[in-house]
C-alpha cells in the first residue's frame, strides 16, 4: 500500500501546475487572471494563443526571438501546415553553408524555430545595452508565470517615467521599477483576425497566454498521463484492498 501510496504522489507531480507566485520579485503583487491552462483539468485556448501570436509577431518579434520553439509546432494550436508554412515563411533565417562555402538567408520553414532579430547577442547589446531576453520559456523563467507577464506589460506609468533618463522607464511590476523596454501596447494595435477587440489588457492576456504555451507545449498531454496514472494507481489500491481482505478473511475467523 505504501508503495502504491508513493506512485500516487509521482502521478500527482505529472499534472500539477506551480502556483503563480504572488509577487514579481521584488515587484507590486501582481495581477491575476483566471488562465484556462491552470488546474489538473486545465488545457491551452487555441483561440486566445492564435490571438497571442498575432500580437507577438507583430509587437513582440521585432526584439524577441523564440530559439526553442519550431513553427511546426503551430500545429497543435489548430493551424493547418499551409498556414504553418505560411507563417514560417514572414521569418529569414541564416542557412548554409552553400557550395561555395557560404552562409546565406531564407525564408523559414516549419522545421525552423523562431529567429532572434539579430545577427548574435553582441548585436542586440550593442543597441539595447544588454541582449534582449529570449521568449521561448520566460512565463516558465519568471516568478509568476503567465500573471507576471500580463502585469508587466500593463504597468508602465508615463508620470513616474518622465524623471528617468532616456532610453529607462517606469515599471510597477518589474524588480527596481526601472526597465528599458517601452511601452508596447495601445489600443488598437493589433488588428485581430477573430474580430476580437484589440485592447492593452486583452492582447496582454492573450501574449501571455501564447508564451506559456510556448514555455510548456505538451502541459495538457502531461495532465492527461497524470490522470490516466492516478487512476490506474487508484483501481490497483482497490484491488490490493480487496485481495488483502479475502486473503486474510479465514485468518480473522
Amino acid at each position: 500500500m505504501r508503495t502504491t501510496f508513493a506512485a500516487a504522489l509521482v502521478g500527482a507531480a505529472l499534472f500539477a501546475t506551480p502556483s503563480a507566485a504572488p509577487a514579481a520579485e521584488a515587484g507590486a503583487e501582481l495581477m491575476t487572471r483566471d488562465w484556462s491552462f491552470e488546474g489538473i483539468f486545465g488545457s491551452y485556448d487555441d483561440a486566445a494563443a492564435q490571438r497571442g501570436l498575432q500580437v507577438y509577431d507583430q509587437v513582440c518579434a521585432g526584439c524577441h526571438g523564440m530559439k526553442y520553439v519550431a513553427f511546426r509546432t503551430l500545429t497543435d494550436l489548430g493551424y493547418s501546415e499551409e498556414e504553418v508554412e505560411q507563417i514560417a515563411s514572414n521569418y529569414t533565417v541564416t542557412d548554409g553553408p552553400n557550395d561555395m562555402g557560404e552562409m546565406f538567408e531564407r525564408p523559414a520553414e516549419p522545421n525552423d524555430t523562431w529567429p532572434s532579430p539579430y545577427r548574435n547577442d553582441a548585436e542586440a547589446a550593442s543597441i539595447f545595452g544588454k541582449a534582449p531576453p529570449d521568449m521561448s520559456v520566460i512565463a516558465k523563467a519568471r516568478v509568476g508565470g503567465a500573471d507576471y507577464l500580463y502585469s508587466l506589460m500593463l504597468g508602465y506609468d508615463d508620470e513616474k517615467g518622465m524623471d528617468l533618463s532616456p532610453g529607462n522607464y517606469w515599471n510597477k511590476f518589474y524588480p527596481g521599477n526601472i526597465i528599458a523596454m517601452p511601452p508596447q501596447l495601445y489600443p488598437d494595435l493589433v488588428q485581430y483576425a477573430d474580430g476580437t477587440e484589440a485592447t492593452p489588457e486583452q492582447m496582454a492576456a492573450d501574449v501571455s497566454h501564447f508564451l506559456m504555451w510556448a514555455a510548456e507545449p505538451k502541459l495538457e498531454q502531461r495532465k492527461r498521463l497524470g490522470i490516466g496514472f492516478m487512476l490506474f494507481c487508484t483501481a490497483m489500491a482497490l484491488i490490493f484492498y480487496a485481495m488483502n481482505r479475502r486473503l486474510w478473511a479465514d485468518i480473522k475467523k
